[in-house]
Order: structure tokens, then C-alpha cells, then sequence
């Protein structure tokens, strides 16, 4: 057709129906049609008929190309043009979001969690209302003021000698000289260090090597009610040395109580910071695992694809990375650990003895003496064993072809850190009725829902304000998705293992989650694989996104959702060339 503007609709057209005067893209044979706005319209017809030619490539692409006119000249060089459908006219055309069966994303990062937003919602949730627990003894962390401290101590330690300790190392090598003479400058002259009292004196250092508790000693009282200011003072002072923590301890020994502005375990001192949203990220650096960065899956060494075939003896590639047994190193070290153990290097592999097999494969702590050749003397080296040699090709290698040659004898395994949580320990310490936010990515959605809906009853006052806003946004777009009929996902499902219908379903309860008006909606039979009982809620689904104020256009066979429309196109009578027209439109009741 021409290069000319098409023709745009006059604000009663706009008001009352979708016009398309003259398409021809494809099969269409120039059709004429008239859909009513703000209804859920139903194409049907046989496949090739050209349902998807006039919904898709007509008005979804028209749609798309009027939103980039609105655009800058300088935008649209980078987002290119789209080709302007075979049409003469369409007018009433509302903004057009195509909801198609295509998979979400093949980003190992993308979960179903992600994709709805919902792991958002969750990690802001946890990030303010969850209650905190220690790594080390699963008790429930505290906090004080500095006004609490100091009466803490006035009630606890009335008429005590005690020290008021400031952490400054927690369990780090080094000989931290710059430190102590940073801790004297300051004033201070006594530090306690790996539990021992020590006088600082310059030059003062400890072991490098090993690792160290070390507090400096900010104070030494008799906690009397008069010295009240002094205690609060010295506390304050104490908590600034200390980041925010400090510990107290009687003169004559015992064990230290701690106390923190943050988040502390009150046994042991650990302490968190305030957790932030990203905290619970799998796809940050604060909040990834440190084993897996976040994925919920290692390579790891398949034993299986090492030894292939135990029939075949070790000169003729029983273990397979090595294969036919040859004259490198590598081959040497195999070759001699067999000799040294009385075993020929044509046994098969399944007959080499698990203690000798364990040797190849893992290494052994004792270095393998080599086997003579032509008057040369061995010698003895340190063998890692094939396993660590292939894991170490397998990150490292600079060669492309070796790297693959290594991640072959590999396969995924869920990380044994987090268990396939994908979240770093401490991440996983803040809960919410007993749960933690991966438990709730490991539940069904189902599940889910029920859980949160008896989450309220668990918080408390102050917990449940904060959570309100949140967990009403939680509870809404978990709804969508169970209107949808996917109530069996989960929240950590991988989106690339979704199939196509799923897809189109989660962005379906996406866009019901966004509250948009005045959108025309394209779907691609968004039925197709749903049980029956899920069907009536799909037609829901749709349903409200049309009372919303939405035009609803979808390409479908199914018989219910034909019924449940408001207009009825039947297109074709036949398919390719066979097609193309509009054989009957109207409503559902003028066809069945």
C-alpha cells in the first residue's frame, strides 16, 4: 500500500468502537470490521485462517508504531521503525499491550518471583517488619538505645567492678601494631585481647598469623546510681570506638554481656546492620550467596562421566579425561599411582580398588613417586587429583576449547551453602511467623497465600503497621496469579522452565496487577493447557481487566471463552488463501 498517514480517529469513534477499514496484511483479503471498545472481543477460526494476521500483525504492530511517533527523533534512531501493516484505516485504536505465548526470560536470574514483582514486595516486607535471629545461637537479636544501656547496667551491676569494652577485631589475622597505637593515642592503655587483659605499650603487636578478638578498655567503674552520667558518657564513648557495639565484663573475670545500637545476638555480640531491601536480593552482592553468587546452583564433577565404561582398562581410556593413556604428566602420575599399587594399566576401571580409584580422582596428601624411565630417576610430585585439576580448568583456563573440554565431566547441583535458596546465611536469620523469606520462594502459591493470610494474627502492633501496605500489595498480585491458574508455581521457578502458556498467564496477572485503563489487550489463546476448573477463572481474569475499562481482544478456540465474550469474529472460512475474511461477527448467542 501507499506510504501514507493512516487515519486517525475522531473523538466519537474513539468513544464508542475500533475501526479497520481495508487490512490486507498476509491472507487478509482488505477486511472491514467494527469491534466494540472496552469489551472482551473473541477471533476465532480455523489455524491460518488470518486471526493472528489481523490481531497481531495489524493492529498490535499499528499500535506499536503510533506509540514510537510520539517519541524524539533522537529516541527512535536507537529503537528503529516498525513497517506500517497493510491497512487503509484504523481508527479508535487505544495504546496496545500483546500479551503472546513466548517464555519470560532465559536468565538463569529470573524467577517467577522477579517477573511478577512479587519478590520485590517480599524483600521490603522482610527488610522492615522481619524478626531478626542470631547465625550463631538462633536467638532472637537486640538492640538499645544508649539511655538503655546505661540503665541496663545501673540495674544489672549495681555496687560491680566493671570494664567497659569497645570491639575493635572480631576474629581476624594480623599483628595489628597500627591499631594498638591508634587505641593509645586515643587514651586508652589497656586492651583485651583473645580474652586476656593486656597494659598496651608502644610497639605492642600480636601473632600475625592467628586470629584475634580484640577490645579496647574504655573505662573502668564501680557502677554506683550517682555516677550516672559517667556510665551513660562512658557508654556512649565506648559504643562510637566500637561501631555501634560494646560489651561489658566484671574486673574479676567472667563472661562479657554484650550491647549494640544494632541488631546483636546478646550471647555472643554478633551484630547485624539494619537489614535493607537488598539484603534479601539473589541479585545483589549483599544479599547473593557468596557459594553459588546467587544462582541456587555450582558445577560440580560428575564421577559418573569419569569413568564411563568399567569395562575398559586405563590404557585404553577407562578414565576418561585422561583417554587413551599417554606420555604427559598427568598420565605419568596415574600411571605410576597403579604401579605402586600392584595394579596393570590394562585392569579395567571398575576393578582398580575404591581406595586406589580415590587417589586418582581426589589426590592424596602424600606426594606419588614416578615411575623410572631410560635411566632417569622419577622423582615424587604432589598430585591434586582429576577432579580438582578439572574444576580448576574449568574456571581458570584461559583456553575457550579447554574450559569446555573440563565443564563436560560437569553437571549443576543445588548449592549445598544455601541450599538453593540462593541467599547469603544471614539473609536467611530474618523471619516473618517462623519463616524465612527463602522458605516462602519454596512454597507453592497456594500455600503462600494461605500462609500470609494467618501471617497477621503472628505480628505484632508495630510489626503489622509497617507490614500493611506491603503485604495488601503481596496478597493482591498473589491473587492475580491464583485467578489465572498458577496456584501450583512457585516463587523461586526458574522462568526459563516455564512453558509459553505460563508465561502469557504471569503477565496476564501482571497487567491485572497494574491497574491500567483505556489499553486495548492482545492475547494469543491464553486457555491452552489450563484444567478446566481454571478456565472459568481465566474468563474472570479477563472479565476484570474489561471492567476495568480495558478492551479485551483474544485469539481463541476454546467454546467457554467464546461464550463468555461480549463480540464474536469468526474469520476464514478456510486457511491460507482459503482465508482471510470475516464469515459471521456479533454476539456469542447469534452463533451457538
Amino acid at each position: 500500500m501507499a506510504d501514507q498517514p493512516l487515519v486517525h480517529p475522531s473523538p466519537d469513534q474513539r468513544q464508542d468502537a475500533l475501526v479497520v477499514t481495508g487490512a490486507a496484511e498476509h491472507n487478509l483479503k482488505s477486511v472491514d470490521v467494527e469491534l466494540p471498545r472496552n469489551k472482551l472481543v473473541v477471533f476465532t477460526g480455523v489455524s491460518g485462517s488470518g486471526k493472528s494476521s489481523l490481531a497481531f500483525d495489524t493492529l498490535y504492530t499499528e499500535g506499536q508504531r503510533r506509540f514510537l511517533e510520539t517519541l524524539s527523533a533522537y529516541a527512535r534512531q536507537f529503537l528503529g521503525g516498525l513497517k506500517r501493516p497493510d491497512v487503509e484505516s484504523i481508527t479508535g485504536l487505544s495504546p496496545v499491550v500483546a500479551i503472546e505465548q513466548k517464555t519470560v526470560s532465559k536468565n538463569p536470574r529470573s524467577t517467577v518471583g522477579t517477573v511478577t514483582e512479587l519478590h520485590d514486595f517480599l524483600r521490603l516486607l522482610y527488610a522492615r517488619a522481619a524478626d531478626a535471629y542470631s547465625l550463631k545461637t538462633g536467638e532472637p537479636m537486640v538492640r538499645y538505645t544508649d539511655a538503655q544501656i546505661a540503665e541496663n547496667i545501673l540495674t544489672r551491676f549495681e555496687g560491680q567492678k566493671l570494664l567497659l569494652l569497645a570491639p575493635m577485631v572480631r576474629g581476624r589475622k594480623g599483628h595489628y601494631r597500627e591499631l594498638f597505637e591508634q587505641i593509645m593515642r586515643q587514651g586508652y592503655l589497656r586492651a583485651r585481647i583473645d580474652g586476656e587483659l593486656v597494659e598496651l605499650e608502644p610497639g605492642h603487636r600480636v601473632d600475625r598469623y592467628k586470629v584475634h578478638d580484640i577490645e579496647a578498655v574504655v573505662d573502668r567503674i564501680v557502677v554506683r546510681a550517682q555516677d550516672e552520667a559517667r556510665i551513660l558518657k562512658s557508654v556512649q564513648t565506648a559504643l562510637s570506638l566500637g561501631k555501634g557495639s560494646m560489651a561489658v565484663m566484671a574486673m574479676d573475670g567472667g563472661e562479657p554481656v554484650h550491647f549494640s545500637r544494632n541488631l546483636m545476638c546478646p550471647t555472643t555480640g554478633l551484630a547485624y546492620p539494619d537489614p535493607e531491601p537488598n539484603l534479601f536480593s539473589f541479585n545483589s552482592p549483599y544479599g547473593a550467596c557468596p557459594t553459588c553468587n546467587g544462582l541456587g546452583k555450582v558445577a560440580q564433577v560428575d564421577p559418573a562421566t569419569l569413568v564411563p565404561d568399567p569395562k575398559v582398562s586405563v590404557k585404553k581410556g577407562g578414565i576418561a579425561p585422561l583417554g587413551k593413556l599417554k606420555d604427559n604428566l598427568t598420565s605419568r602420575i596415574v600411571e605410576a599411582i597403579l604401579v605402586n599399587h600392584g595394579i596393570a594399566l590394562t585392569t579395567p576401571a571398575g576393578e582398580i580398588p575404591e581406595a586406589v580409584m580415590g587417589e586418582i580422582l581426589y589426590g592424596s596428601d602424600k606426594d606419588v613417586k614416578l615411575q623410572d624411565r631410560g635411566g632417569v630417576r622419577g622423582g615424587s610430585v604432589p598430585f591434586e587429583g582429576m577432579v580438582a585439576a578439572i574444576v580448576r580448568s574449568a574456571e581458570k583456563a584461559k583456553s575457550v576449547p579447554l574450559r569446555r573440554w573440563a565443564q563436560s565431566f560437569m553437571h549443576r547441583v543445588t548449592c549445598p551453602s544455601c541450599e538453593g535458596s540462593r541467599l547469603k546465611p544471614v539473609s536467611l536469620q530474618f523471619k516473618l511467623g517462623g519463616r524465612d523469606i527463602g522458605e516462602l520462594g519454596k512454597m507453592d502459591l497456594l500455600d503462600l497465600a494461605a500462609f500470609l493470610e494467618t501471617l497477621d494474627g503472628q505480628l505484632s502492633e508495630r510489626q503489622a503497621t509497617i507490614a500493611k501496605a506491603p503485604l495488601k500489595e503481596v496478597r493482591a498480585r498473589l491473587g492475580f496469579l491464583l485467578d489465572v491458574g498458577l496456584g501450583y508455581l512457585s516463587l523461586d521457578r526458574p522462568t526459563r522452565s516455564i512453558s509459553g502458556g505460563e508465561a502469557q498467564r504471569i503477565r496476564l496477572a501482571t497487567q491485572i496487577g497494574s491497574r491500567l485503563t483505556e489499553v486495548l489487550y492482545i492475547l494469543d489463546e491464553p486457555s491452552i493447557g489450563l484444567h478446566q476448573r481454571d478456565n472459568r477463572k481465566l474468563i474472570d481474569s479477563l472479565c476484570a481487566l474489561r471492567d476495568a475499562g480495558n478492551s479485551v481482544l483474544v485469539v481463541e478456540h476454546d467454546e467457554d471463552m467464546m461464550l463468555a465474550s461480549d463480540h464474536l469474529v469468526d474469520i476464514g472460512p478456510g486457511a491460507g488463501v482459503h482465508g482471510g475474511q470475516i464469515v459471521a461477527q456479533g454476539p456469542p448467542d447469534q452463533h451457538f
